[in-house]
């Protein structure tokens, strides 16, 4: 009977400790999901304001004006186009545009 009551005595003790254990790596695992659950939220917020900055730097209206301000770029003009003709032996013919094409 002591024997008998011994036993129980370890395999409770022995319950409690897998409890305490189970119950520690569950409140570990949790803090682990919420903190991995923040960064997710974070990388979310940085990558939709990443896609506003891709789509503000690429926007037709700043890349003419950084053209025509940084780059000194003005618009094509019939009289400034200059066509090139392939197909002939020795350097390439160069002939200007008289308003169309060759």
């Amino acid at each position: 009977m002591v024997r008998l009551l011994v036993l129980f005595a370890v395999l409770l003790m022995l319950s409690a400790i897998s409890l305490v254990t189970a119950r520690f790596q569950s409140r570990e695992l949790f803090v682990t999901s919420e903190r991995l659950s923040a960064q997710a939220h974070e990388l979310d917020t940085e990558w939709r304001r990443l896609q506003l900055d891709r789509a503000e730097l690429a926007r037709n209206v700043r890349i003419d004006r950084i053209a025509r301000d940084d780059l000194h770029l003005v618009p094509s003009t019939p009289d400034r186009t200059v066509y090139i003709r392939s197909g002939q032996s020795g350097a390439a013919s160069v002939a200007p545009a008289q308003g169309g094409r060759p």
